[in-house]
């Protein structure tokens, strides 16, 4: 970080319509939300200068986000109340920031820092599902430890499922569906979609299932001794 330079890290979440977004176009939104917002941040050197602002692991198109974060490299100090209040009132509606705070500039990156991604699965459709039976699926899944994601004209992906999931997949009854919640770890090499799992595990239990709605809880970052927390 330039010396003079103050690091600014923004809880914020995608959702609705917005949800749809792809991860480019969400960095766009976002530094219009901060001009708007009229905060003095800092610009990148050289031939072509930025805005510095780096966010976290991008969210698949369609996926919303309850605990989404970018950090922020402004100029000038700028309490964290008043910056969060100037984003809200610049923010959409389906782009709503909840939480701003200082950071130190010694901390990694978000995509480096953030190993750790809770998910919200809530699945439904014509026919009728028990939580019995979509537990059940995952579980027998889940036990044959390896799930293989076909690409065409790509090499496949294949992921050890005893490393990607960080604990068992927890199956109860939601208001519109059945919620599969799921806690999955985040490396430099991407991660396991939960959407994937959950279709392959349903699909080779023969249940069908046309809609699966996918929400990104939060980030968090695990240390040593397992415990997992917010990054700010």
């Amino acid at each position: 970080m330039t010396p003079g330079e103050f690091r600014l890290r923004v809880c914020f979440a995608k959702g609705g319509r917005l949800r749809w977004l792809s991860h480019l176009e969400l960095v766009r939104a976002l530094e219009r939300v901060v001009r708007r917002a009229g905060l003095p941040y800092a610009v990148t050197a050289g031939f072509s200068p930025h805005m510095k602002i780096a966010f976290g692991h991008a969210l698949p198109v369609g996926t919303e986000g309850e605990h989404e974060y970018f950090d922020l490299w402004l100029t000038s100090y700028v309490r964290p109340d008043e910056a969060l209040a100037a984003l809200s009132a610049a923010s959409p509606s389906d782009l709503e920031p909840s939480e701003a705070a200082y950071i130190g500039d010694r901390q990694p990156s978000l995509t480096a820092y953030l190993n750790v991604a809770v998910y919200r699965v809530v699945v439904g459709g014509e026919e009728e599902l028990s939580v019995q039976s979509v537990d059940e699926a995952l579980r027998t899944f889940v036990s044959a430890g390896e799930l293989r994601i076909e690409r065409k004209g790509k090499k496949a992906k294949v992921f050890d499922l005893s490393r990607s999931l960080r604990e068992e997949p927890r199956v109860s009854v939601a208001k519109d569906g059945i919620e599969i919640a799921m806690s999955v770890r985040v490396g430099p090499d991407g991660s396991l979609r939960p959407e994937w799992l959950v279709r392959s595990a349903l699909e080779q239990a023969s249940i069908a299932v046309p809609r699966v709605h996918v929400t990104r809880v939060d980030t968090l970052v695990e240390v040593d001794g397992g415990v997992a927390s917010r990054p700010m």
